[in-house]
């Protein structure tokens, strides 16, 4: 009997993805737990392994196709052993989208169904539905970001956040192209980004705040101990486990940088999950560390390095980016000297880390070099106040530039 392979589960607020790539092809056989195909969500790509041994069926969707959470996208026959696929059982080559329209050609739309109607060579599924719920033709759309210039979610999406355009606006023109130049669809992943950090922009009262941090003792203390740190725990000791540890600690002191507003309530958290900001190939992703509070400066560098060869290998999950409650981001690994970073919707605070140069400063009246980093906090001002986000500052660096202090609970 043949096992149907669906679209798993894709993690909260996930409903569609895109299918990537098909990595096996009809007729061919597969182990238990061996990756049959690559989706591509808004946030990661993940692999749809094979629940059994068995022979591939014909697949359901092609490559390209943006499919909902529980859609089939092929068929298992267990057992047996692999057969040549006929030429027609490979994927479907996507039609030109003339004749697919003229082959699925629907009756000319009605004043009051303009949508209902929409052929699917225009758009996705999801991007239909989401058209229907909100009046929205393809037409006003126009050419889509998918595969043939299909409309996805994503498409009708960016399409309704934009601001009403005046009867009396003209048309904006197409911008034409310089030969020399190269125009390029940007990913899913890329489109979400930008979304996300838009809508962020446009919903909370987003303020920055900002500090000077001495590194002299967290230099010092990384130095003393870097060996034996290697040599017990197997991997290096650095600032950023330190800033997470005096992040995790000034939270806790002030709550209301962790908490998060849900319509006219506060949600208050007695946990802290930690996200932390790397580059990726396709762009910069913020994978959790859970529970950080309850971890030691070794088990959280261990998670960052994890994230970090996870995030560069495209290997990263669903839930490894699910759930933060306030983030770092360090662009002083860039070479950075400040900056604003924008928050992480819902979370209320983000920390800006920031390259450590030496600069001269006054130390018991005398002027010294120090190496200096400068820090930021970028934070809802609709849940905390200026005094809070400037004593959450005024605490990390205390913590930092006294490292023992953390280990001492002072």
């Amino acid at each position: 009997m043949s096992v149907e392979i669906k679209v798993p589960t894709l993690g909260e607020s996930v409903t569609t993805a895109t299918v990537a790539k098909w990595l096996k092809k009809a007729g061919e056989q597969v182990a238990a737990d061996e990756p049959v195909a690559e989706l591509e969500t808004d946030k990661v790509t993940v692999e749809v392994p094979a629940p059994q041994a068995g022979v591939l069926g014909q697949p359901a969707v092609k490559e390209g196709d943006e499919v909902e959470v529980g859609a089939l996208l092929t068929t298992l026959e267990p057992g047996g052993s692999a057969k040549p696929a006929p030429a027609k059982a490979q994927a479907p080559k996507a039609e030109a989208p003339k004749a697919a329209a003229a082959k699925a050609a629907p009756a000319p739309a009605t004043k009051s169904a303009p949508v209902e109607q929409a052929d699917a060579a225009t758009a996705f599924p999801a991007a239909r539905k989401m058209m229907t719920e909100q009046g929205v033709s393809a037409q006003q759309i126009g050419s889509g970001s998918g595969k043939d210039g299909r409309i996805t979610k994503g498409d009708v999406q960016a399409f309704l956040s934009q601001p009403p355009v005046s009867s009396q606006a003209p048309a904006k023109p197409p911008r034409k192209d310089d030969p020399r130049e190269e125009r390029v669809k940007m990913t899913r992943l890329r489109r979400t980004i930008a979304r996300r950090l838009k809508d962020a922009q446009n919903t909370a009262a987003m303020l920055t705040t900002f500090n000077e941090i001495d590194m002299t003792a967290a230099k010092e203390m990384r130095a003393e101990f870097q060996d034996l740190f290697v040599k017990k725990y197997g991997v290096k000791l650095g600032f950023m486990s330190i800033f997470s540890k005096a992040a995790i600690a000034a939270l806790n002191e002030f709550p209301a940088i962790n908490a998060e507003i849900d319509g006219d309530d506060v949600i208050y958290r007695h946990f802290i999950n930690l996200g932390i900001a790397v580059g990726g190939p396709n762009g910069l992703v913020v994978p959790v560390i859970k529970d950080a509070e309850t971890l030691s400066h070794a088990e959280i560098e261990k998670k960052i390095a994890g994230f970090g060869k996870a995030a560069r290998e495209g290997t990263l999950k669903i839930d490894d980016l699910s759930g933060g409650t306030f983030s770092i981001t360090n662009g002083g690994i860039y070479g950075s000297m400040l900056s604003t970073p924008i928050l992480n919707a819902p979370q209320s605070g983000i920390l800006g880390m920031h390259n450590i140069v030496d600069r001269p400063v006054a130390v018991n009246g005398k002027v010294e070099i120090r190496p200096i980093m400068y820090v930021a906090l970028s934070y809802d001002h609709r849940i905390v106040d200026g005094k809070e986000a400037v004593s959450f500052l005024v605490a990390l660096k205390k913590y930092v530039e006294d490292p023992r202090s953390l280990l001492l609970g002072l």
